[in-house]
């Protein structure tokens, strides 16, 4: 009941707090009027109450694998910085490890205790879509990042705009080393993520087609790499075992960690100089390759994880007081590869 005095702007009365709380009106009465006598709040002339201090800290819920990649470890660290100078107590959940049934545990528990909001970043989007639900039907706002899901505010990558910026770099590769011929586009996709993502690999084709025209289906070969290294790197491997060996090769990948496990592939095939793999997400892996200008590597998407934090905590606190709020919030999208790597990222390390 206290909390409900300090979240209001203005002060409430007797029925403003009684259906707020869900308590009795008696018992609302007196705890008001023990309330007052401890000091914590105080009676106005015009019967309506209001509290002395504020100590009230929103409370939000970042449910999420926190770690296993440099670009959760970003976001994740980001967060928590982020929640701290903002005075917001976060609620860490790793679901990197656990089943769907614990992490409905988890959310009922949050709901039970009382959390504001939710920020999902949930790599299988069929899980995000089930916590989302408890919460939204629970009256808890919920925000997702990077997996689209009705009835949640949208934080991420515009795929689609992003698989452009993949396939514009992957076209002008082959038009300036290839003379604007190559045998094979691999589409390094993800059948675990939500349907919504992968127009990153719809929108490389288009990208692709930009600069070197029409793209025959019969070159296009689509590959699931699972958003994994290992997965993608026997993907790729058997791909490439079947290639004959002058192919020259296009690849566009779902993320960094497949672009990674592709390239992998790439060089045990000893495949080097014949092939072209654009990554998503900018991270510390694939930047660590664009320092190396003769990797085949030759570009990623950034989407700037280490601002993740900021930018979804300042979202969160508008929708806490309720302000108005777009219904998506796109990161910002840059091509990084060899020329400008160290522009954005001077201490990037070659692993």
């Amino acid at each position: 009941m206290l909390e409900t005095l300090e979240r209001s702007h203005d002060p409430l009365r007797v029925q403003d707090v009684v259906a707020a709380t869900l308590l009795d009106r008696a018992a609302v009465f007196r705890l008001l009027c023990t309330l007052e006598d401890r000091g914590y709040i105080e009676r106005l002339p015009d019967k309506r109450y209001r509290a002395r201090s504020h100590r009230w800290r929103p409370r939000i819920a970042y449910i999420a694998p926190l770690s296993g990649n440099s670009f959760r470890s970003d976001v994740t660290a980001g967060m928590q910085l982020a929640a701290s100078e903002a005075g917001i107590d976060l609620v860490l959940i790793d679901s990197k490890d656990q089943d769907p049934e614990s992490q409905l545990t988890a959310v009922q528990e949050l709901i039970t205790s009382g959390v504001g909001l939710a920020i999902l970043f949930q790599r299988i989007g069929a899980i995000g879509h089930v916590l989302a639900d408890r919460f939204l039907h629970a009256g808890v706002p919920v925000i997702s990042v990077d997996s689209p899901i009705p009835g949640a505010l949208y934080f991420g990558g515009n795929s689609y705009r992003a698989g452009l910026l993949a396939g514009g770099a992957l076209g002008r590769f082959a038009k300036e080393h290839w003379n604007s011929k190559f045998d094979q586009l691999l589409l390094l996709e993800s059948s675990l993520s939500a349907p919504e993502n992968r127009a990153r690999l719809t929108g490389a084709v288009e990208g692709i087609r930009e600069v070197l025209g029409d793209v025959p289906e019969s070159k296009i070969i689509h590959l699931d790499g699972l958003a994994h290294r290992e997965a993608s790197r026997l993907a790729c491997a058997e791909v490439f075992s079947s290639l004959p060996a002058k192919s020259r090769v296009l690849i566009s990948s779902f993320n960094d960690v497949s672009a990674v496990g592709a390239l992998q592939a790439v060089c045990a095939a000893k495949h080097e100089k014949r092939a072209a793999i654009v990554g998503q997400n900018g991270t510390a892996e694939s930047r660590a390759e664009l320092l190396l200008p003769q990797s085949a590597l030759i570009a990623s998407v950034a989407y700037f994880p280490e601002k993740y934090g900021e930018k979804l905590i300042r979202l969160a606190s508008a929708v806490l007081a309720h302000e108005k709020t777009p219904l998506a919030v796109y990161t910002d999208h840059l091509l990084l590869d060899h020329s400008n790597v160290q522009q954005y990222y001077p201490v990037a390390e070659a692993q």
